[in-house]
């Protein structure tokens, strides 16, 4: 039986690692524990686990500190450990890794992705304890009667020992029977001191363990590495660069199969390659890279300090241009950007330097500024370079660019917060909708952090279970009653209070939470509304909303399935509200997933319709069963007889169909009273109803049996 031990200090954390620890195996044993120091007695006192999982951030003592305790301890050398912390801890993750632990995962985990490390440095961890059993029980015979390299004669061995490279021999079980000179000059060691070892006995942990994994590569593909691996090695005279190959040997002589192994040192070459690697241009459009710019940039704020000047940093970045990837290809897409660095150097004066910063942004430093308006000029100059379609591969293109301007010495004095300054100007400048540039401001840095603190939030939000599920009623306009409800996140936030999903949806969406969010909240709604059907609560159906992220994941299907099944509601109970742009920007996988969820017996609802396409083409093809105007439509509708046309036409539209039309946003009677005469089917908003938790909502409207507004 497997034995896992989790220390965590918050309760909640502890309880999630805990249960997804239980459900990575049949069997296992696991205890948690909410200090460090108490996991320490625990494990000293009793048999070695097979996994530790650990938080980082404790209060008594840090991940790394904790790690440490345990590797000094020898029966716990070889125990995988795994530490879980925020996103914004990466840094202590690395220093948990330099303290000896074997893993990290971001908090909130990920279900899937714990189970499936667990249960590989579970496999691991047997693999080792199986390998000890048996070099214990051949340990002593091989110290007798050392294993000699089969089929070498002195001549040949002659030959390997006079190579510059290191050459080893190692059976299946890991150990070594074969080494040359340089190999054992390599490690600091001799001949006699490595041959009949196994390399975990002679090597580190890592070295060991990683040309464990790749012998056994090699012996089951029988066939060599496909390519050189490079490698770091810890050596007495310092760092040492290595290229390692490998190739199985299957000769009929030999017992079993071993591998060989050539290793390199290439550490003069490295050196050389990185003293002069900030020298280096990119291959690609010829421009200095990353390195040579950050010196130019030093070097221009050197001579702008010195003579008192102003030092414009500009960040250009392409508009769209992965779809220009993904469409026509990297190459093409390299070949275009050889073409846009021409154009962009042409606008530029001799004073001015530009450089490929990282993939399809462009670093350009302007000297001699006197006011912002002479970059605001320069942005017009480099702009000009899209004015005209480019040509390639006999494609023509049209393409636009988003800058970010920042300027020395007003917004920052290092060519790091400059860069920084630029890059954020250049979001807001895309967020401003692409095609232009911005200024950096002051308030732009404040922004970052604060989504930087919302981003940490957010996710430890998602592992303390603070998110709930609101429903808000809708309403059928001819007879009055409740025929469905929406399910709406709210975040229960400890020091604010239930937030709105405006605050936290689109970032959410960045960070990739929205699968979780949308999955967890599929679940909690279909399990209540399967209760309040238990209780007679006919008639209704439940509205969920997928974002075009989460819809364009594979599996989303298969995803709802599930979780009917698990629940029990039946699937024609449930609406899946989908925006115009989610079913159309993903057409035939779209489509796919669409036609079988309508197999599935779910309904579809096209959400904020009026906003996109709104093709009747596409309405026609797909299984679709209602539509849901737009709020900015209802708004106004009192006010802007514009808005009145186009909600009669979608109502029309819909109706020619067979479709149903709900209206969202509803808030007075005028606009409730107005959707009845154009004929629409329901309706929902804050006059009806505005979003109640699910205690409320069984109050208001599941036991109620009154309508909720009057229609006529």
């Amino acid at each position: 039986m497997s034995h896992i031990v989790v220390i965590d200090d918050r309760v909640t954390n502890r309880n999630i690692l805990t249960r997804l620890a239980q459900s990575v195996e049949e069997g296992l044993q696991v205890r948690a524990f909410g200090n460090a120091r108490e996991a320490l007695e625990a494990m000293r006192a009793g048999p070695p686990p097979d996994l530790i999982i650990t938080d980082y951030n404790m209060p008594e003592m840090d991940g790394a500190t904790f790690i440490t305790l345990v590797r000094s301890d020898p029966r716990f050398e070889d125990v995988p450990i795994i530490v879980v912390t925020v996103y914004e801890d990466r840094d202590f993750c690395y220093r948990a890794l330099e303290a000896g632990a074997t893993d990290f995962l971001l908090s909130p985990v990920d279900h899937v992705e714990f189970r499936a490390r667990a249960r590989n440095l579970l496999t691991l961890r047997r693999q080792q304890k199986l390998l000890a059993a048996r070099a214990e029980r051949l340990e002593q015979a091989l110290r007798e009667h050392q294993v000699p390299f089969a089929g070498t004669d002195p001549s040949l061995g002659e030959i390997l020992d006079a190579l510059p490279a290191g050459i080893s021999v190692t059976d299946r079980q890991g150990r070594l029977v074969y080494v040359n000179e340089a190999y054992a000059r390599l490690f600091d060691s001799s001949r006699e001191e490595l041959c009949g070892r196994l390399m975990a006995e002679v090597h580190d942990e890592d070295y060991a363990t990683r040309h464990g994994v790749l012998n056994e590569k090699v012996l089951e593909a029988r066939r060599p590495l496909s390519v050189p691996r490079p490698e770091t090695l810890e050596a007495a005279t310092g760092p040492r660069n290595l290229l390692s190959v490998k190739a199985p040997l299957l000769s009929e002589t030999l017992a079993a199969p071993r591998v060989v192994s050539l290793c390199l040192d290439v550490t003069a070459l490295e050196n050389a390659r990185q003293a002069g690697s900030a020298q280096v241009h990119d291959p690609l459009t010829g421009l200095p890279g990353p390195e040579l710019l950050r010196e130019r940039l030093a070097e221009e704020l050197g001579r702008a300090r010195r003579h008192g000047l102003k030092l414009a940093v500009l960040l250009l970045d392409l508009d769209r241009f992965k779809g220009i990837n993904d469409a026509f290809g990297e190459a093409f897409g390299d070949e275009l950007l050889a073409k846009i660095a021409e154009r962009l150097s042409q606008r530029l004066r001799e004073t001015d330097h530009i450089g490929r910063w990282r993939s399809d942004e462009f670093v350009i430093l302007q000297s001699g500024v006197r006011r912002n308006d002479d970059a605001a000029e320069l942005c017009h100059r480099l702009n000009e370079a899209f004015a005209e379609p480019f040509h390639n591969a006999g494609k023509e293109l049209h393409l636009s660019a988003s800058i970010g301007i920042t300027i020395f010495p007003n917004d920052a004095k290092t060519p790091e917060g400059l860069l920084k300054n630029a890059d954020l100007a250049m979001y807001r400048a895309k967020k401003a909708g692409r095609d232009t540039y911005r200024f950096f401001s002051a308030e732009m840095n404040a922004a970052a952090r604060r989504a930087v603190a919302l981003e940490r939030e957010l996710r430890q939000a998602l592992a303390a279970e603070q998110f709930m599920v609101y429903y808000q009623p809708q309403l059928d306009l001819r007879t009055g009653g409740i025929v469905g409800m929406e399910a709406l996140i709210r975040w229960n936030h400890p020091r604010r209070g239930i937030v709105r999903p405006g605050e936290f949806i689109g970032l959410a969406e960045e960070i990739g939470l929205m699968a979780p969010l949308t999955a967890w909240v599929l679940r909690t709604a279909c399990a209540q509304h399967r209760a309040w059907l238990d209780q007679g609560f006919e008639g209704r159906q439940l509205s969920v909303n997928f974002s075009p992220v989460q819809f364009r994941e594979r599996g989303v299907e298969l995803l709802i399935e599930r979780v009917l099944e698990q629940t029990g509601l039946e699937p024609d109970r449930l609406d899946v509200e989908l925006t115009e742009n989610a079913v159309l920007g993903n057409d035939k996988a779209a489509q796919a997933c669409l036609r079988y969820l309508q197999r599935l017996g779910v309904r579809l609802s096209i959400d904020d319709f009026g906003t996109g396409y709104s093709s009747l083409s596409y309405l026609r093809r797909l299984p679709v069963h209602r539509l849901k105007i737009d709020q900015s439509f209802i708004r106004n509708l009192d006010r802007d007889k514009n808005d009145e046309v186009i909600i009669r036409a979608i109502i029309g539209l819909g109706h020619s169909l067979g479709l149903r039309v709900i209206a969202e946003g509803v808030e007075t009677e005028d606009q409730l009273r107005r959707l009845v005469e154009l004929g629409c089917d329901e309706a929902q908003g804050d006059l009806i109803s505005p979003p109640l938790s699910a205690a409320q909502f069984e109050t208001q409207a599941v036991r109620a049996p009154l309508r909720l507004v009057s229609c006529g």
